[in-house]
């Protein structure tokens, strides 16, 4: 396989987030999608005639010796079987979150990626843009003094209001501890280290939801999943976050806090790559501006480190370790709040390190 850039990547899912990788790859010079798969061909082929790239089946991806890399879009519950197929292909992976939907799955993947010499890598990866790096280094740099804690959330009415078929969102694996709670924990992981246990509680406030646009607008489906999921983590050297996620709030919380003893940082949102970025230090609060990177959609800057990563013989930043620790961390939540008791986590990782300015 080769060890030069760009990475050759096959696209596996082309769903809604397909067309935003391959339209932000461009600005990428560590890899290059040059096919695409999904169990529709039509979809396939309707995703590689707007973009032209090959259409091809998910088998013969694997076996071409021009494909490095696998970039798995698939729904969630699809995600262990798409990336162990491709790791025993010889492939590099990299993963919509999360990583897999039970934790001994994602534990196996990193197994099988070992074995076989090739990188794992697992999105969110927004805490590499610009905003959230920027938070980075003025943590770093002890601006905002002892670290204490930071906030996060993110809460909406629930996706059924703009997507056509939301059901897997509300099915096993979904809800919005899974579905918008990666982009939460990596956050904190990425700036406070890893988590050492977890309190948690929840809610589901209905068994049922109602399709809200596209042609089966109206019709019923079951929620089979909490939809409020509040928690508090420990972080190893002491500070705690506040994760809050929802499907039941359909105003906007803030997103992102950081506190520390001499000032806090508010913003940016964990699910975007950009700003603002302001420190508020005693009455005054000021914008900072952001450090020069990645500040729009950049969808694929985790891909293109771990890329880069391959070929300088270093650490990918979003990487498949990053992503099991997240996900202990959100089976931890949903165990705390069955239980009612504080859950330990078993794993850690290291913070990934700063992007270079």
């Amino acid at each position: 396989m080769t060890t030069t850039l760009p990475l050759r990547v096959g696209l596996v899912g082309c769903g809604v987030i397909s067309d935003t990788y391959v339209r932000r790859s461009a600005g990428f010079d560590g890899f290059d999608i040059v096919a695409c798969a999904d169990a529709d061909a039509a979809r396939a082929n309707e995703r590689a005639s707007d973009h032209g790239i090959t259409a091809a089946p998910f088998d013969e991806l694997l076996t071409d010796p021009a494909i490095d890399c696998i970039l798995d879009l698939t729904p969630p519950t699809a995600h262990f079987d798409v990336a162990l197929a491709a790791l025993r292909a010889g492939k590099h992976v990299y993963q919509e979150k999360p990583l897999a939907i039970e934790l001994h799955e994602a534990q196996t993947l990193l197994r099988e990626a070992d074995a076989a010499g090739v990188r794992l890598g697992c999105a969110p990866d927004t805490f590499l843009g610009a905003g959230l790096q920027t938070v980075r280094a003025v943590l770093d740099e002890g601006r905002l003094g002892e670290p204490v804690g930071c906030a996060v959330a993110m809460v909406n009415g629930g996706p059924e209001h703009w997507h056509p078929a939301p059901e897997f969102f509300y099915a096993h694996g979904g809800g919005p501890l899974f579905d918008v709670g990666p982009y939460l924990v990596t956050t904190a992981v990425a700036l406070l280290g890893p988590v050492r246990s977890v309190t948690a509680f929840t809610r589901r406030l209905r068994d049922e939801r109602v399709v809200g646009s596209g042609p089966r607008q109206g019709q019923h489906f079951p929620v089979e999943v909490d939809t409020t999921v509040m928690a508090l983590l420990e972080h190893g050297d002491g500070p705690i976050t506040s994760l809050a996620t929802s499907f039941d709030i359909p105003g906007r919380a803030c997103p992102f806090e950081l506190h520390g003893t001499l000032a806090s940082v508010e913003g940016p949102d964990p699910n975007a790559f950009g700003g603002p970025v302001r420190i508020r230090e005693g009455q005054e609060t000021v914008e900072v501006p952001l450090l020069p990177g990645a500040d729009d959609e950049a969808r694929g800057i985790g891909l293109d480190d771990m890329a880069h990563a391959l070929v300088e013989g270093r650490p990918e930043r979003a990487s498949g370790a990053l992503a099991a620790h997240v996900l202990e961390v959100l089976h931890a939540v949903l165990e705390s709040a069955r239980s009612g008791r504080h859950v330990e986590i078993a794993s850690t990782v290291e913070r990934p390190e700063p992007l270079p300015v």
